[in-house]
Order: C-alpha cells, then sequence, then structure tokens
C-alpha cells in the first residue's frame, strides 16, 4: 500500500506543478483583465488594440492551457484511479465550460484585427461585463474539476497547496 502510494505521488506530483503554474495564469489574466476594465472606465477610446491584444493573448492561453493540458491530466488521474463518478462528474463540468470557451472564441474574434477592434470598441465594457461573469462561472468550474478529479486522489497533506 505505501509503495502504491509513492508510485501515485510520483505519477501525479507533476500534476500539481501543472496546476499550480496554470493557477498562477489566472492569476495573470485576471490582472489583465482589471488593467482593461480600468483603461474602459476611464476612458474608453484610449484603449490601445495592444491593451486589448495581451488580454486576449491571455485569456486564449488561459483556455487553451486549461483544454489540451490541464483537463486531460486531470481524467487521465481520474481513469489511473478508477475513479468513474469523477469521470461522470467531469463530462458534466466539461460541457458548461464549453459554453464559456464559445465566449471567448466570440470575443477574440471581435477584437482580433485592428479594423474590428475599432468597429467593436464601443461594445467592450458590455463584452468586458460578459467575460466577468463568464469567467466567474467558469473558475468554479475548474476549480470543482479540480478538488473532485486531483484532490480527491491526493494525500491530505499535498492539497493544502491546491487552491
Amino acid at each position: 500500500m505505501l509503495e502504491q502510494c509513492k508510485t501515485a505521488r510520483e505519477r501525479w506530483g507533476g500534476v500539481h506543478q501543472l496546476i499550480d503554474r496554470w493557477l498562477d495564469e489566472r492569476r495573470e489574466l485576471l490582472v489583465s483583465f482589471v488593467d482593461l476594465k480600468e483603461a474602459c472606465d476611464t476612458e474608453l477610446e484610449a484603449v490601445s488594440k495592444p491593451q486589448i491584444d495581451r488580454f486576449s493573448e491571455l485569456l486564449m492561453d488561459y483556455i487553451s492551457a486549461g483544454h489540451f493540458e490541464i483537463y486531460p491530466q486531470l481524467r487521465e488521474e481520474a481513469n489511473a484511479f478508477e475513479d468513474h463518478e469523477a469521470l461522470e462528474i467531469a463530462g458534466k463540468l466539461l460541457e458548461r465550460l464549453d459554453l464559456s470557451t464559445e465566449m471567448v472564441l466570440a470575443f477574440d474574434s471581435d477584437y482580433s484585427t485592428p479594423v474590428r477592434c475599432q468597429h467593436f470598441l464601443p461594445r467592450l465594457p458590455a463584452w468586458l461585463d460578459r467575460l466577468a461573469k463568464g469567467l466567474t462561472e467558469r473558475f468554479a468550474l475548474e476549480d470543482q474539476l479540480i478538488a473532485r478529479l486531483h484532490a480527491a486522489h491526493t494525500p491530505r497533506a499535498e492539497t493544502s497547496s491546491i487552491s
């Protein structure tokens, strides 16, 4: 039994680091979001394409990391632990996450070129309000996913680093 625990720790310890890095990216995304929101609130016409691009890039990187790195790792871990209940829950959560992914892709598309950015600039405050709601829900769903698919399989002493 001790050997199995050691093997699991070795195998899934890297997932901790992956999740930690991803949560750091989430913080960076939120800082960029707040900066862009404040710029919009101060003087919308002064918001630059590079400011929007920076936020959009962080947003797309964060979403991509979730879909292509984090979620597959969490599913693999649940499979390894034969946690079928967790996999079922994950399927439902991932369906809900797809909705906010579509919203993020639409935002990225609206502000993808200088012409589109200029055209959609008046809508930026409303977009940011929608994204705030969508990202708040997304982060809560992702936290549930982490708690159910990873933290549930982690020895108690190690779960304190996941928050």
